[in-house]
C-alpha cells in the first residue's frame, strides 16, 4: 500500500510529532524524570540557607515571586527537581520553585506548627518516661542531630534532648538521621 503526503498533511503530522515531543517534555519535567540533576531521594527534607528566599510559581527566574521566606534555617520539603530549581513544600502544605543554592541538605525541624497552644516535652532521654528537660512551645526552630526509634535528638540556643519524632515538621515518621 502506498501512502501519498500533500503538504497539508506533512505539516499536520510536523506538528502533531512537535506538539507529541513538547507533551512528553513537559510531562517528563512534571514527573522530574530524565531531567532530575541529582540522584537524591524525592522527597526529602531540608533547610533555608538565608534570611530571605523567594519562591516562585515555576522554575526559572522569569516567573513570578508566589511569597517569600524571611527566616533562614526553615525546614521544607523538596518534592520536585527541574535543572537548578527544586520545588518545595512548606509546613501548611504551600508548594512553589526555590533556586538550587538556596537550600542546605543541613536538617532542621518546627515543633508541632499545626497546633496552637500545646507544649510538646524535650525529654533527657529518647523514651516516654524519660524525664522532661523542657517544655517547647509550637513554631520553635530547632537543630535536628539524629532520629531513631520515633525520637529525634534537637537542639536549640538554650536546650538539647529528644523529641516524639511525630511532633516534629522537618523529618519523616520512623525516618533515621545518624548524628
Amino acid at each position: 500500500m502506498a501512502f501519498t503526503y500533500s503538504a497539508p498533511r506533512l505539516i499536520l503530522c510536523a506538528m502533531a510529532l512537535v506538539l507529541g515531543l513538547s507533551g512528553g517534555a513537559v510531562s517528563a519535567w512534571a514527573q522530574g524524570s530524565a531531567t532530575r540533576p541529582t540522584d537524591l531521594p524525592l522527597p526529602r527534607f531540608v533547610s533555608l540557607k538565608s534570611d530571605r528566599v523567594n519562591v516562585r510559581i515555576g522554575p526559572s527566574r522569569e516567573h513570578k515571586i508566589a511569597w517569600t521566606f524571611v527566616q533562614s534555617g526553615l525546614p521544607v520539603e523538596i518534592i520536585q527537581e527541574f535543572e537548578n530549581w527544586r520545588q518545595i513544600r512548606d509546613w501548611e502544605g504551600k508548594t512553589g520553585w526555590v533556586f538550587h543554592s538556596l537550600l542546605s541538605g543541613r536538617r532542621t525541624a518546627l515543633v508541632t506548627p499545626w497546633e496552637k497552644s500545646d507544649r510538646t516535652p524535650l525529654r533527657a532521654r529518647s523514651r516516654s518516661d524519660a524525664d522532661i528537660v523542657a517544655e517547647l512551645e509550637p513554631f520553635v526552630l530547632t537543630s535536628v542531630d539524629q532520629c531513631a526509634g520515633g525520637w529525634c535528638r534537637v537542639n536549640g540556643e538554650n536546650y538539647d534532648g529528644w523529641l516524639d519524632q511525630t511532633r516534629l515538621f522537618g523529618v519523616y515518621p520512623d525516618e533515621l538521621i545518624e548524628d
